[in-house]
């Protein structure tokens, strides 16, 4: 690339550097760095497990929402779909703190008039536990087309036990 440099007085400026290159500005060695942008055929995704016995709910869905979105990966680029797998087992098991069991609600509508329906934290952890998980971690997801991506690569079970053992899943530590 050209390097062409424009003196304006005392001030030696680059017009443009070709990036990785070092100039001299007012006597001083300066290097320009060119931002790695990921592109999706350079993506390589690999499967995490995460047992969410004992775990909370809320730093739980974080540390896998970290996961889905590739954040954890010194390649993340923001609006390429880098993240990996994620399986979330033991679902319902895991703990909320405080009073959340009774204060908590979830609402659904139906889009009919009347049509709300109310149920506590304690009522979707005996019924509904994957749906809890999943609605928390979605909730930290991008909103649009590429959090929809995103959320497509969480796998939610409310046993022990989980149907992707092929894929060879290493554990992830939630702190």
């Amino acid at each position: 690339m050209i390097f062409d440099i424009i003196e304006t007085g005392t001030f030696i400026y680059p017009t443009y550097v070709s990036p990785g290159k070092t100039y001299e500005c007012n006597g001083e060695r300066k290097s320009v760095m060119k931002t790695y942008m990921q592109r999706k055929e350079d993506v390589t995704r690999n499967w995490y497990v995460v047992d969410a016995e004992g775990q909370t709910l809320g730093r739980l869905a974080t540390k896998v929402a970290t996961v889905l979105r590739g954040k954890h990966k010194p390649t993340y680029t923001p609006h390429i779909d880098g993240g990996d797998y994620v399986i979330v087992v033991n679902a319902d098991k895991v703990v909320l703190t405080g009073n959340k069991l009774n204060d908590k609600m979830y609402y659904n509508h139906s889009r009919y008039t009347g049509g709300l329906r109310e149920r506590t934290a304690k009522e979707m952890i005996e019924n509904y536990p994957v749906e809890m998980i999943e609605r928390a971690v979605k909730g930290m997801l991008p909103k649009g087309r590429l959090g929809r991506q995103m959320y497509k690569k969480l796998f939610v079970y409310a046993e022990g036990n989980h149907p992707h053992s092929a894929q060879k899943p290493t554990e992830l530590k939630v702190d």
